[in-house]
């Protein structure tokens, strides 16, 4: 993958055969995409590249189509900003808008507040 060369047909120095990669990030993520097509998350990216390729047909709501036309709530489209304050009985943890506990981490660590979890090796 790295190294653009096809290993099933054998590395040689200068006579290998190329094999193009994707190594962009908006490409690998329409990759990952399509992979994923039956998330809802993925639904905005894929209809954008859809139709761009030409293929809107298989957009739509009926058996043949790969994504709907519509975009559920509480998806991506939908979804309020990371700055808005949590919902009422939410779980809030440090990765989710908690602050950290002081006295804990690493900071505190190195302070030597705190006593580390593992015992050094």
């Amino acid at each position: 993958y790295h190294s653009g060369k096809n290993p099933l047909k054998g590395v040689r120095r200068g006579g290998s055969e190329e094999v193009e990669t994707v190594k962009g990030l908006s490409q690998r993520r329409l990759h990952k995409a399509f992979l994923r097509y039956h998330d809802a998350e993925n639904w905005p990216l894929l209809r954008e590249a859809l139709t761009r390729m030409g293929r809107a047909d298989l957009i739509g709501n009926g058996k043949r189509h790969l994504i709907p036309s519509y975009q559920p709530s509480g998806t991506v489209a939908t979804k309020p900003r990371a700055s808005a304050a949590p919902q009422r009985g939410a779980i809030l943890t440090q990765h989710t808008g908690l602050p950290p506990r002081p006295g804990v981490g690493k900071s505190a660590l190195r302070a030597g507040k705190a006593t580390p979890s593992r015992k050094p090796r």
